[in-house]
């Protein structure tokens, strides 16, 4: 008889009905959380038998068994998908993983210590920031493991997407059609301590394909926001004093476009010919919103990167891989409605 599978943290947050980042926090006994929150991931994990017990690993095994996530954001779409990747496999070697939020500047200064908690697992995965370039590009200080995921390091292991391929098949595609183009730059508070971000690059992608194309994208054409449906709705509102339709608009991300979206339907704008919209992440909502997007393989991306971290805490020293995926196009009514739904080439 097959052992029994082991609960994910997923499950358990799913029962409590909180994120995974609240039951990260309960997991490494964070003060912040309210006792009711404490209570009710308490007996969610009691109901699934949901038992870390990495002090007890350690002593058997000279390991944690836990691994560090140090991420953006938790609750969005994208992070809780490659999470998602990331826990299906260090699930089968019966890891656990401590997520570390960096939300805010003044939290990414606390990574930059080497007695953060985050360092004190067996290895590290960092997703979407060169944590790197905070240290002038030399090592981060530990003596962990690390695997970079949504970004690119060549001194470390690497699982990523072409966000510069990204950005250039948007521009290659809405450049054929008649009207103004647009896009939507998305920044938040942490972004300004990197000079390389993956919405950077998309955009850096979008604006030189779209130079060698002949269509140069003017400064007063890209609308800068933070990550939300609303900034996609100021987007569009911006851009109806500049220029009448048509709008071509490339949105960076699949909630900006959605913004986009429900503001050009409040404004009696026809979706797919007076604004045509193009997102980024193929978030799996957007089938039903006939929304074009470049789909990402994040949950594959997030496996990946999960598997080199494994093998590198396994004992593989040889020098730092790359795995790069590339997304794909997909188009849908919110572009050309009169052609239905269909895949395109990479």
């Amino acid at each position: 008889m097959p052992p029994k599978r082991k609960p994910t943290i997923h499950e358990v947050a799913h029962l409590a009905r909180v994120g995974i980042g609240t039951v990260s926090r309960v997991l490494n006994n964070n003060a912040a959380v309210r006792p009711e929150t404490r209570a009710r991931v308490q007996a969610a994990m009691d109901s699934l038998g949901y038992r870390p017990n990495p002090h007890a690993r350690r002593v058997a095994g000279g390991r944690s068994y836990t691994v560090s996530v140090i991420l953006p954001f938790v609750a969005t779409e994208f992070y809780t998908r490659l999470v998602e990747g990331i826990e299906r496999v260090l699930d089968q070697e019966r890891y656990d993983i401590a997520l570390f939020p960096l939300l805010s500047r003044g939290r990414l200064e606390r990574y930059l210590e080497s007695s953060t908690l985050a360092y004190q697992t067996d290895g590290l995965i960092i997703a979407s920031y060169d944590l790197t370039e905070l240290f002038g590009g030399n090592p981060l200080p530990t003596d962990r493991p690390v695997v970079f995921v949504d970004a690119h390091n060549t001194h470390y292991d690497s699982a990523y997407i072409d966000n510069y391929l990204g950005g250039s098949l948007a521009a290659a595609y809405l450049a054929p059609f008649k009207g103004d183009i647009f896009a939507v730059k998305l920044e938040e508070e942490i972004d300004r301590a990197f000079t390389n971000t993956v919405f950077a690059e998309r955009l850096n992608g979008f604006s030189h394909k779209l130079a060698g194309l002949g269509r140069p994208l003017p400064e007063s054409h890209v609308f800068t926001t933070r990550f939300s449906a609303e900034g996609g709705q100021l987007a569009l509102r911006q851009f109806i004093t500049l220029k009448p339709p048509p709008y071509n608009i490339f949105a960076g991300a699949d909630l900006i476009a959605l913004g986009v979206l429900e503001e050009a339907e409040r404004q009696g704008l026809q979706v797919g010919h007076e604004v045509r919209i193009l997102g980024y992440d193929g978030q799996p909502w957007t089938e039903a919103r006939g929304l074009s997007t470049l789909v990402q393989p994040v949950e594959e991306m997030g496996a990946e990167a999960a598997r080199m971290l494994l093998e590198r805490i396994q004992g593989y020293r040889g020098g730092a891989r790359g795995v790069r995926f590339e997304p794909t196009l997909v188009e849908r009514s919110s572009t050309k409605p009169s052609r239905g739904t269909a895949t395109l080439a990479r």
